[in-house]
């Protein structure tokens, strides 16, 4: 593990600390941004430390986070992305599935990456042309056996509201962007489709099932990497589309239409 990997690693792990620290089985008080997304004090808390942590060891490089620093400053050679807290609705009703995202690009595209679930005690880890890791065990996707009655297909709440979906798996809703892609990872899932996601929801999984050997791509064909100096990603869904094989990705964009 790099050292560049090995911090990303460390500090998904303190962030979750902290989060932890927040975190209630009954529930936690959420506020509503202006998007209609939900907010805690935890998402700030922590998406503060990281961010302390990440211009202190890197002051060279940029940084773009969903709740302090949404706009990428100067054009920089690496870019850390950071979603402290996704699972946030999960999180404030006590339920375990939500992770901390880093994510660090390097000219443009996504080179490494860390997610950390802290309750599931769940790190994935991914480096460029190096693979991807759950806890330090090597993960791959995993294609569907003919008539495997486990198969799923992981979504968000807002993709059946866009779409019609005709997929003949059976469905669930794990409330984390980021969990979506680990699942597809990792073999659990075998497509994964996320209808409203943000930058900083995708740019870890995007390496993690990437280097799982996995598909991933946008829906619309946006383009989510480079990153654009100046431009306020608050503002830019990038639908994104996962799969364990081409040929299912081609058969999810068959049976996905937009409403």
């Amino acid at each position: 593990m790099n050292p560049h990997q090995q911090f990303a690693a460390q500090l998904a792990r303190q962030a979750g600390g902290l989060l932890l620290d927040y975190f209630k089985p009954s529930g936690t008080h959420a506020n509503l941004k202006s998007d209609r997304s939900v907010v805690t004090e935890a998402d700030l808390a922590a998406d503060r430390l990281i961010a302390d942590a990440i211009r202190t060891a890197y002051p060279g490089d940029g940084l773009l986070s969903e709740e302090l620093q949404t706009t990428l400053g100067k054009n920089t050679p690496a870019v850390w992305v950071i979603d402290p807290l996704d699972g946030t609705t999960n999180f404030s009703l006590g339920l375990p599935i939500w992770g901390v995202c880093i994510a660090r690009l390097v000219e443009g595209q996504p080179n490494l990456a860390a997610v950390y679930f802290p309750v599931l005690e769940e790190l994935y880890t991914a480096e460029s042309s190096a693979g991807a890791f759950r806890n330090g065990e090597p993960m791959q996707v995993k294609p569907p056996i003919p008539d495997q009655p486990t198969a799923f297909f992981s979504c968000c709440t807002r993709t059946h509201r866009k779409y019609a979906v005709d997929l003949r798996y059976k469905t669930r809703i794990l409330g984390s962007a980021s969990y979506t892609w680990c699942a597809v990872a990792r073999g659990a899932a075998i497509i994964g489709f996320e209808a409203t996601p943000k930058i900083w929801d995708i740019a870890a999984g995007w390496l993690l099932v990437s280097e799982a050997q996995g598909v991933i791509e946008t829906f619309d064909g946006s383009q989510p990497f480079p990153l654009i100096p100046g431009f306020d990603y608050r503002q830019q869904d990038f639908p994104t589309l996962a799969a364990a094989t081409p040929e299912l990705a081609i058969r999810a964009r068959e049976q996905i239409k937009p409403r």
